[in-house]
């Protein structure tokens, strides 16, 4: 599949030569994910809504009494990402920080009425980006991609 682009001229689009790209799969899951990540923002333009902090609430829900580091690892992002990801989530009033009964130090992480609230409240419309992003493909190709995409993910 060749990619167009448009000219500086503005005047029409121009084939562009992808060379090795194009048989890179790094290549192609990165433009995908772009596309999905700007699906997704649009949707969840009026919850101030990431994919990375909707994963952040969906973990935290699933996972009662997970903290900050196994949410990271969890995400496959840095530790120092997180704290500033979840210090944004709680200011917001959707998550908290309470300390852990058996260490004073650690925090647990839970989701407040209000971020229980959203996270329902944007499940439909998750799933109706995942529908717009998968409409290409069949049932049975987006469970083969998602399969896929989980065994290069680990």
């Amino acid at each position: 599949m060749k990619s167009e682009k448009q000219s500086s001229a503005g005047k029409g689009l121009v084939p562009v030569e992808r060379g090795m790209l194009e048989d890179l799969v790094g290549y192609h899951v990165r433009k995908a994910q772009a596309i999905i990540f700007d699906d997704f923002m649009r949707a969840m333009a009026p919850e101030r809504l990431s994919p990375g902090q909707f994963g952040v609430l969906v973990l935290i829900s699933a996972n009662q009494g997970m903290n900050q580091s196994t949410l990271a690892k969890a995400l496959g992002i840095e530790r120092s990402t997180m704290v500033a990801v979840i210090t944004g989530l709680e200011q917001r009033g959707l998550i908290k920080r309470l300390p852990l009964a058996t260490d004073r130090r650690a925090n647990i992480l839970a989701l407040t009425p209000k971020g229980e609230l959203l996270l329902d409240k944007v499940k439909a419309k998750v799933r109706a980006h995942e529908n717009k992003v998968t409409a290409r493909l069949t049932a049975a190709e987006t469970q083969t991609l998602v399969s896929l995409l989980q065994k290069i993910g680990g």
